[in-house]
């Protein structure tokens, strides 16, 4: 079956991953380890992913999965709580055979990752599962963990030996955040490095796992009528909004050690920014791709600390030194909004304006391509008002598609123009399936491609450009509540974009 007639049947993850891998690839046998096997990101991301995975039969027939986590429980007990999971969250489309097959090859290791007795163990366990299940000493080892672990659990895999490539390849999976300012980054880099080969590292991002974020390449270099206007001659900004309607959601403690700054702006929201913004690179190959990325995170111009104070707008809503764990004269941002500006011959003098935050009015991930105005008003007698400018959506989530605006007569026999929307969204087309985000990526670690993947330069680039603002910040103290819930942030973040006689897209709640 080729890829268009699976999108034809709705086989949106078998599609997606055969349209960039070449035809025929599939995964070859490993085994999967998770630290984590009892936290919340395993349980609602990382073995629904599985799951689906297995239903589309996109795993390797020799696979085996492996849990690790403090808590004692046996190898059934474990499956038992697998199988619990799935039943309760993909009802009502359970698949029992398919969480059969999967179920079948889980395993449980109960220890201390930290420790390299645990790890030597593993590395024993791993042994036995090859001969049971043919992984041929092939292993990804996931850290689904409290990011300060990811060192101490990559030297003590090192130390046991876990991370050489005799006869099989290992590679490392981490989770964002990748540090929490520029020094703990290059700290946690070069950590890693002792234990394991940049190559053998890949850094997750589950933004890059959505489909839109992935269609941004396909829209912009597989059609004519984009990359020719991908540029300042026709673009006069780029917005890119990531809105919560929620506030902490009862992780008010973890919140208040992060912020928005922290949580979204170096990883998500430059992903985004970097995919937008790239040129063309010579091939889909993750170092062909991320060396454009980098051109652009270095392009970025930099703000000095007193720049930062007036260009980056923060906030914090009403209510949020109320939550649970934070604390009562929290500074910690929920709002952040600012205006980046490229310095490349492609975005010369086109602004980015970038914004985040929580308890906004929606749900709601996007990036608009706002087009300059038309050269001549032509209707100016006419309805001239009316003559909006052009807009590129993409909406990555919710109701993820893309929409294109344009002005169209209004039937009738006065002259009067109104704004019309092509609108394309993949659950219409496609009929998509239920996806966490997390499918593409782990495919994609099992097979070695780590184009959705962060380098360590690109890690380390975004936190350099974040810097400034962190410094500033610590040294003046804001004016918090500064919002209330359910608004589009602090009346500054209106202002930075309405001073230049532009304004926020609305999003669609």
């Amino acid at each position: 079956m080729t890829a268009a007639s699976r999108f034809r049947h709705g086989d949106v993850a078998a599609a997606v991953y055969s349209e960039v891998m070449p035809a025929g690839a599939t995964p070859g046998p490993c085994a999967l380890v998770i630290f984590g096997a009892s936290g919340d990101l395993t349980r609602r991301k990382l073995f629904p992913a599985l799951y689906h995975l297995s239903r589309e039969g996109l795993l390797p027939e020799a696979f085996a999965v492996v849990g690790v986590s403090r808590s004692p429980s046996t190898h059934e007990e474990f499956r038992a709580r697998l199988r619990e999971w799935l039943s309760v969250d993909e009802q009502p489309t359970f698949d029992r055979k398919a969480a059969d097959a999967l179920l079948s090859r889980a395993y449980y290791l109960a220890g201390d990752a930290q420790q390299a007795g645990c790890q030597e163990r593993l590395r024993v366990f791993l042994g036995e599962l090859d001969a049971r299940h043919g992984t041929r000493g092939n292993a990804l080892l996931y850290l689904a963990t409290a990011p300060q672990l990811f060192g101490p659990i990559v030297e003590a895999a090192g130390k046991a030996g876990l991370l050489r490539e005799q006869g099989g390849w290992r590679r490392v999976v981490i989770e964002k955040p990748f540090g929490r300012d520029a020094q703990s980054a290059r700290a946690l880099n070069a950590r890693l490095r002792e234990a394991v080969e940049e190559s053998q590292i890949y850094r997750i991002d589950h933004y890059l796992g959505k489909e839109t974020v992935q269609n941004i390449m396909a829209l912009r270099f597989a059609n004519g009528i984009f990359e020719p206007l991908w540029n300042r001659g026709y673009v006069d900004h780029v917005q890119i909004t990531m809105a919560e309607s929620l506030g902490t959601e009862g992780r008010g403690a973890y919140y208040d050690r992060s912020g928005a700054l922290r949580d979204m702006v170096p990883n998500h929201l430059f992903q985004l920014v970097t995919l937008t913004a790239m040129e063309p690179p010579v091939s889909f190959d993750a170092d062909a791709v991320h060396d454009e990325q980098m051109k652009v995170l270095r392009a970025l111009q930099r703000l000095s600390e007193t720049e930062a104070l007036s260009s980056v707008v923060r906030g914090q809503y009403e209510g949020y030194r109320g939550e649970k764990g934070v604390g009562a004269g929290s500074a910690t941002e929920t709002f952040v909004a600012m205006r980046l500006l490229i310095d490349s011959w492609r975005w010369a003098d086109v602004p980015f304006y970038v914004r985040t935050g929580k308890s906004l009015p929606c749900r709601s991930t996007e990036i608009v391509v706002q087009f300059k105005r038309v050269p001549f008003a032509l209707f100016r007698q006419a309805d001239i008002e009316r003559v909006h400018r052009n807009q590129l959506i993409l909406r990555i989530q919710p109701n993820e598609g893309i929409a294109l605006s344009f002005e169209a007569k209004v039937p009738g026999p006065a002259l009067r123009l109104d704004t019309v929307d092509m609108d394309f969204r993949y659950q219409d087309h496609f009929g998509q399936k239920p996806s966490t985000g997390y499918e593409r990526l782990l495919l994609d670690a099992m097979l070695g491609d780590a184009t959705l993947f962060q380098r360590a330069d690109m890690v380390e680039a975004a936190w350099d450009f974040v810097a400034p603002i962190q410094r500033a910040w610590a040294r003046t103290p804001p004016s918090f509540p500064n919002y209330g819930p359910g608004t589009w942030g602090p009346p500054a973040a209106e202002e930075m974009i309405t001073s230049t006689g532009r304004h926020w897209r609305a999003c669609a709640a």
